[in-house]
């Protein structure tokens, strides 16, 4: 007798497949957006603090989710199109936060470079997916570099009050500086691997 099919049955064992440890981080991480950007706006003097440790603690998540698929073996498509989502959905979120509350130049500019650098390569690797070539796109060390520093920087201006100029808010800003410097060089890079193959194609 063959056994019977059950839709239901199939849908929670595929759920069951894709929440995983690692997947429920990345979750988490993309829930404690919208509880950053709103405790960075409450009107107290440690909200600052507490939007800089939510976002410290999106951060950690990020390297942990990786290491705990890679050690349980738990890496799927889902994750790896939901992680890096997760990303910069949490920078542009708080770089959009830090423009608001600062309105200054050097706040505006590295952040519309950093956040329209991920606009531009992430269509391009979905570009490159198409034509099977997304593996010469992949991250390099000069991104998750660039990631890191970018990390640092957004962690330190959340935790300084946008109204109060201090050395460690000065550190922050030329640490945004850095990483958008490293972000364009990186999406040079990026393109350049890609060249070949947006010339033929012109061609």
């Amino acid at each position: 007798m063959l056994p019977t099919f059950h839709p239901v049955s199939a849908t929670k064992f595929s759920l069951r497949l894709i929440m995983n440890i690692p997947n429920l981080l990345t979750l988490f991480r993309i829930i404690l957006i919208p509880v950053c950007v709103g405790v960075y706006y409450l009107p107290q003097v440690w909200a600052p603090w507490l939007a800089a440790a939510i976002f410290s603690a999106a951060a950690i998540t990020d390297w942990f989710d990786g290491y705990l698929a890679r050690k349980l073996g738990q890496m799927t498509p889902f994750g790896a199109f939901l992680d890096p989502v997760a990303d910069k959905l949490i920078v542009a979120a708080a770089l959009v936060a830090l423009v608001e509350s600062h309105a200054s130049f050097w706040m505006t500019l590295p952040a519309i470079v950093i956040i329209g650098r991920e606009i531009v390569i992430s269509a391009l690797r979905e570009w490159m997916a198409e034509l099977g070539k997304r593996a010469s796109v992949a991250v390099n060390m000069l991104g998750k570099i660039k990631t890191t520093l970018q990390m640092v920087a957004i962690i330190i201006l959340l935790s300084q009050h946008p109204d109060k100029e201090t050395w460690l808010s000065m550190v922050g800003l030329l640490a945004l500086q850095a990483s958008a410097i490293l972000t364009l060089w990186s999406m040079i890079v990026y393109l350049r691997a890609a060249w070949p193959t947006l010339k033929s194609k012109a061609a």
